[in-house]
């Protein structure tokens, strides 16, 4: 992992030879990269913040440290890259992430390259359920051509006419689209029973053995069905489960650090440490909206 990686912060990059095409909720949100984005407020009744579709060249840069909403990328052109669990995937035509809150996100154009994908910016609220969950999928192949479509159908639509059926259409679509990549990859039940179970006992010491016996599986076999399912190996995974619950336990319970280690299946503190970190983006002690409290590390 390079320095690039340990220090990332706030970032905003965008290339004026860029195109973009964005569609937002409201006009609450006044940064200068929204101004000119066409309104739509039916985008609401589905949590969407705002989407859009991108053509640019390097540089192409964002960071978001805590974003507090589920993002979904989808690419149907050129070559960047994507910051899941800590590390840089590749992200080229074809390819889609969904990516959870509370988590840092980041992606960027390749050097040298042009970068074409569509996104859509969730903004759940308080007491709404996340359109990423933590057995949702995180990298999977899709068809982004019907979603771009859709997407340049709403800015067109809400730039112009603004009919609100023809909107509501369009906004219907889209949704449908990208529910469509978290549904359709939940085909094993096999899988979703085995991290449920795995959920409700993160203490328990795991291994990739157990793990494929409790769905009567080879190791290998169980790689391949979490790789197609959830773009994560099955340690990746449980690896993963641990720092979201880590995470909820941070900002609801706070305390030692130690403590929370342990209630994830960590009994060194350190590793469990640099492991938060390097998945969640920020060290456990640092974590935006810990609990504080006088027994804390």
């Amino acid at each position: 992992m390079t320095s690039r990686d340990l220090h990332l912060s706030e970032t905003d990059i965008r290339n004026p030879a860029g195109q973009f095409w964005t569609v937002r909720a409201d006009t609450a949100d006044r940064r200068a990269w929204l101004a000119e984005a066409s309104v739509c407020p039916l985008l609401k009744q589905y949590q969407i913040s705002h989407l859009g579709v991108v053509r640019t060249p390097a540089p192409f840069e964002i960071v978001r440290s805590n974003l507090r909403g589920s993002y979904f990328l989808a690419c149907f052109g050129g070559r960047g890259r994507v910051l899941i669990d800590g590390r840089w995937q590749p992200c080229g035509a074809g390819a889609a992430f969904l990516l959870q809150p509370r988590t840092r996100h980041a992606f960027h154009a390749e050097q040298d390259h042009h970068w074409e994908f569509c996104w859509v910016r969730y903004q759940e609220q308080a007491g709404q359920q996340p359109i990423a969950s933590v057995n949702s999928p995180i990298l999977a192949q899709f068809d982004v051509e019907p979603l771009r479509l859709a997407v340049m159908g709403l800015h067109h639509e809400s730039s112009h006419t603004s009919i609100p059926a023809t909107l509501d259409h369009w906004v219907q679509l889209i949704q449908r689209y990208v529910g469509g990549f978290i549904k359709s990859r939940r085909v094993d039940p096999r899988i979703w029973d085995l991290w449920e179970k795995v959920s409700a006992d993160l203490t328990h010491a795991w291994t990739s053995a157990q793990l494929a016996r409790e769905v009567h599986l080879s190791e290998k076999q169980l790689e391949r069905v979490c790789r197609r399912e959830l773009g994560r190996t099955p340690r990746q995974h449980l690896i993963w489960l641990r720092m979201q619950r880590a995470a909820e336990l941070l900002t609801t319970q706070g305390g030692k650090i130690e403590s929370i280690a342990s209630q994830v299946g960590y009994q060194n503190p350190f590793v469990f440490s640099a492991t938060f970190k390097r998945c969640m983006g920020w060290p456990p002690s640092e974590y935006p909206g810990r609990k504080k409290q006088s027994s804390s590390t």
